[in-house]
């Protein structure tokens, strides 16, 4: 993962040629609001670029050339440490947008956006993206609600990472990742859960750890492993195993 240290020139994103690609932008939440004279305006601009697993995506100290939208799979924000080794800072779902910080400060990108299964990604044009910032009330307010939930997922993050204890750690992990299911059940879930590796890479621990704990966590019944997502059957015996209990 070395490699992702480099800092080489952002490769502009091409119309996919042979595929043809339905994108419904009112389903992406940053665009959910946007007039039709603000979806005229932005459609035309798009670029869609398909990546593959394990492909960089951004590269840390590239430059702010363009708002970036993951359409589909999932991706990992990583930094990478003075002795070359990759941390992962978040996860990244379909509807999840990034590179604006960037953007805001008219800076380079902070760090490098890794793909950690094949992606859509969609590219809108930095001067388009910053009209919409100033000149779009919904896409204001989206945009004021995503760095106020941002600061707290750093902050929460940051606590996550000061606890000693590592299966403590990824117990932690886990709940910050649950949500309750829209039907109301007792049971949460964790959608897209990444890989032992991946959240290995987020919380500074090995592979090994991670499947440890997390078969520790199904032998006890409290969660329930499913293709791509884990099922938490007992939030309450999780929250206090992330307490100490």
């Amino acid at each position: 993962m070395t490699a992702l240290s480099k800092v080489l020139p952002s490769e502009p994103a091409q119309p996919l040629q042979e595929v043809q690609i339905q994108v419904h932008l009112r389903k992406i939440p940053l665009l959910a609001d946007l007039t039709p004279d603000e979806i005229a305006l932005i459609r035309p601009e798009l670029r869609f670029r398909h990546f593959n697993k394990r492909e960089v995506v951004l590269y840390k100290g590239g430059s702010a050339d363009a708002l970036l939208f993951l359409l589909s799979g999932q991706m990992q924000v990583v930094d990478i440490t003075e002795d070359g080794r990759a941390i992962g800072l978040r996860m990244l779902a379909p509807g999840d947008f990034f590179g604006e910080i960037a953007l805001i400060n008219e800076s380079t990108r902070s760090a490098s956006v890794v793909a950690t299964s094949d992606v859509l990604v969609a590219f809108l044009p930095a001067a388009t993206a910053m009209h919409l910032f100033s000149h779009s009330p919904s896409v204001a307010r989206q945009m004021l609600k995503h760095l106020a939930q941002k600061i707290q997922r750093d902050s929460e993050f940051r606590a996550l990472l000061s606890i000693n204890n590592t299966a403590r750690r990824i117990y932690t992990y886990l709940a910050l990742l649950q949500k309750k299911p829209e039907d109301g059940a007792p049971q949460a879930v964790v959608e897209n859960l990444p890989t032992h590796q991946d959240i290995a890479n987020m919380i500074n621990t090995s592979r090994e750890t991670v499947t440890r704990a997390l078969l520790t966590l199904v032998q006890q019944g409290i969660v329930q492993k499913e293709a791509n997502r884990l099922v938490i059957l007992d939030p309450a015996a999780l929250q206090k195993l992330v307490q100490g209990s």
